[in-house]
């Protein structure tokens, strides 16, 4: 069985919080997604990262987001 399909897709705005080695975005319809992870060390990094500070606090009012969304539920 084929499927054929046809799609228009204009992104006017993407935004990608974290991305890991074993992340996937995908856009569309695709037949087939062949996952590859490479690691490379091009640093030449011997030892693991630092550890990252605390997250800096926001006010809600300095937050505007770009969609309006719904509160959530608690």
């Amino acid at each position: 069985m084929n499927f054929f399909v046809h799609q228009n897709i204009v992104i006017h705005h993407l935004k990608i919080d974290g991305i890991s080695n074993s992340s996937v975005c995908q856009i569309g319809s695709a037949g087939i997604i062949k996952p590859l992870s490479q690691l490379y060390n091009t640093g030449g990094f011997t030892g693991p990262a630092p550890s990252a500070g605390p997250i800096p606090r926001v006010e809600r009012e300095q937050f505007v987001p770009l969609v309006p969304l719904v509160e959530p539920v608690r």
